[in-house]
């Protein structure tokens, strides 16, 4: 398996859009592609997504830093993001604060920023859209 990779797909139940443009202004996400259910090669299944939800996403990948992450609306307004964060490891004390204290607007500090022993700059939150994060400055041991 040495050529595979992990990559997280979150699923935003209807605020996809939404979630991207706040992780393009936070983190200045790039957007590399974005689908829409209305613009599918193939309609899907009839039931299984909301009948107006053709101007959602139905399949978006963005790049924060290094990182890929894809995304969509899913097929249903419900469910959450229970049992995940994501990690969000930069280079300095500075960019903990600007990357923390943006993702915290509209959100839920957990964790305020402070120093550990694994980390000069180290906390956690919720995002508006219920997105755990951890953000972090990378350290020479991990």
């Amino acid at each position: 398996m040495t050529s595979s990779s992990v990559q997280p797909y979150l699923f935003f139940n209807g605020n996809c859009e939404q979630a991207v443009a706040f992780y393009r202004k936070a983190l200045g996400a790039e957007v590399e592609m974005l689908i829409r259910f209305k613009e599918s090669p193939e309609p899907p299944p009839p039931g299984t997504v909301p009948p107006d939800w053709g101007d959602k996403i139905m399949h978006t990948s963005f790049r924060i830093g290094q990182s890929t992450i894809m995304a969509s609306d899913g097929c249903e307004a419900a469910a959450g993001f229970n049992g995940l964060s994501l990690h969000l490891g930069v280079a300095t004390e500075a960019e903990a604060d600007r990357a923390f204290n943006a993702l915290a607007e509209g959100g839920k500090v957990t964790m305020p920023l402070m120093k550990t022993f694994w980390s000069p700059r180290f906390g956690m939150l919720t995002d508006r859209f219920g997105l755990g994060w951890m953000i972090g400055v990378a350290t020479a041991g991990g």
